[in-house]
């Protein structure tokens, strides 16, 4: 599912644990018809760390690399995308990430394609948008949101098909880590 591959990119190196959301949300800002700003809000994190040492590296990924490290924002501008900020905060008791970049090439944004004057996005079947201010086509092979032309913002949101039962929670750990 697309929601797992973003969350596995954005959030992650592959390790032994790994990093799940329960949705991932987008509110593109477009400049122009290939360039502009991308929010992007990762709800609900948490880890799948089987082991405490397996958990103490996702603590270390989410709350070191991500958060703060120049190597991750290095590895996104490789990508096209220019961090503009990134934060982690507890909302209605769980962890949410955002990232704000900039970027020059609308593909850059989660292979997101501009043709005939539509932006559109194509996912596997299976994925499951929660919202969207475009229009939705779902057929057997894919799911396409399509937005129109003129339009100067994309939102999205992708719910993970992923149960969080086995997972564990990183609020609790976002003030104690240094």
């Amino acid at each position: 599912m697309i929601f797992r591959i973003l969350s596995l990119i954005v959030l992650s190196i592959a390790f032994a644990g790994c990093l799940v959301v329960s949705k991932v949300s987008y509110h593109i800002v477009l400049k122009d018809k290939q360039s502009g700003t991308a929010t992007v809000t990762f709800h609900n994190i948490r880890s799948d760390a089987i082991g405490n040492k397996e958990f103490e590296e996702d603590k270390r990924k989410l709350f070191k690399y991500f958060l703060t490290s120049d190597e991750f924002a290095g590895s996104l501008e490789q990508e096209g995308r220019f961090i503009k900020s990134r934060n982690l905060d507890v909302v209605d008791g769980k962890l949410t990430g955002v990232a704000e970049y900039a970027f020059n090439d609308i593909e850059k944004i989660e292979s997101i394609r501009y043709d005939g004057g539509l932006y559109y996005l194509t996912l596997q079947s299976d994925d499951e948008v929660v919202s969207t201010n475009g229009d939705i086509i779902s057929t057997d092979q894919y799911k396409r949101i399509i937005w129109r032309e003129g339009v100067k913002e994309l939102k999205f949101e992708i719910a993970s098909g992923q149960s969080q039962q086995r997972t564990r929670d990183l609020a609790p750990f976002l003030k104690k880590t240094p």
